[in-house]
């Protein structure tokens, strides 16, 4: 049920927010499903129950931690496509060798971490996950080093990242494939939490499942949780985004208000051969 590929084919949309805070879009067209398929999503309309569903939310860090139980640090490949996808992080280096922060939010066993740190030695890296079984993988691999590495349990969604990162000091965030995992009621909890680290006018990553994805397709009857949300059979859970997930007002007023600074330009790019997003939102350094 999981899939984590990158692809070169991507359509891109290039945002640019104006005075009035509206933005301005290029072309984007969504994947299209089959009549088969489309009518399959259409019967699904059955909820997992609210009891259910309060049990999973509770039970969300024992879920994930079993995961990595079953397996160990084998299950997804290293992403060696980062810095290809995300042409950013290289253009943050403003000069050769400049030191750059960055936070790998949702680190799981280090599957992006460590192969950035091995392509960039001018990197040092803060990493978290909400598994303190992937935590302890992570620190127990031979590539770990707290001469250019800090990691930590943590939940994205409560506690404060300000316990283990200064605020400001953070050139980049990486939030790939994480956002998808956590409840859509507190995703912006967890983009509030890594702003405080992040430096003015510097970027979040953002790379998740897109809508249609072929993995939420595979979802049998009784999975379903709520509007592109979903619940696999280890009780870890999977949220499909939109393009207009980013750009909803309500969306967007909630992370004006609760980051108390505008969202001032975001680059956003969906691979629809894989049906993969990936998002990087810069934020202006001017105080509402």
């Amino acid at each position: 049920m999981f899939q984590e590929k990158a692809t070169a084919n991507c359509l891109n949309i290039v945002k640019t927010s104006t005075e009035d805070g509206a933005f301005q879009k290029k072309g984007h067209s969504a994947r299209v499903l089959s009549p088969e398929e489309a009518e399959r999503l259409a019967k699904d309309q059955v909820l997992v129950s609210e009891f259910k569903q309060l049990k999973l939310e509770k039970e969300a860090q024992k879920n994930w931690d079993l995961f990595y139980k079953r397996n160990s640090t084998n299950f997804f490949k290293d992403r060696h496509w980062t810095t290809r996808e995300f042409q950013e992080l290289k253009a943050c280096h403003e000069f050769a060798d400049q030191k750059l922060t960055i936070l790998e939010a949702g680190c799981g066993v280090g599957n992006c971490l460590f192969p950035l740190l091995e392509e960039d030695l001018n990197i040092f890296a803060y990493a978290c996950d909400f598994s303190p079984r992937a935590v302890e993988y992570v620190k127990k691999n031979a590539l770990y080093s707290t001469e250019r590495c800090k990691v930590f349990q943590c939940d994205l969604t409560k506690d404060d990242l300000l316990d283990n990162i200064p605020a400001d000091s953070v050139d980049v965030v990486t939030l790939i494939f994480v956002l998808s995992a956590i409840h859509p009621d507190k995703m912006h909890l967890v983009l509030r939490n890594i702003y405080k680290v992040l430096k003015p006018g510097k970027c979040v990553l953002f790379r998740d499942y897109g809508l249609y994805d072929h993995a939420m397709l595979r979802f049998k009857s009784g999975s379903k949780l709520g509007e592109n949300f979903y619940v696999r059979q280890d009780g870890t859970r999977s949220y499909f985004f939109t393009e207009e997930w980013f750009l909803n007002e309500k969306f967007l007023a909630s992370m004006h208000a609760s980051l108390g600074r505008r969202i001032e330009s975001s680059y956003l790019s969906f691979s629809r051969l894989r049906d993969m997003s990936k998002w990087s939102m810069n934020m202006c350094s001017e105080k509402l």
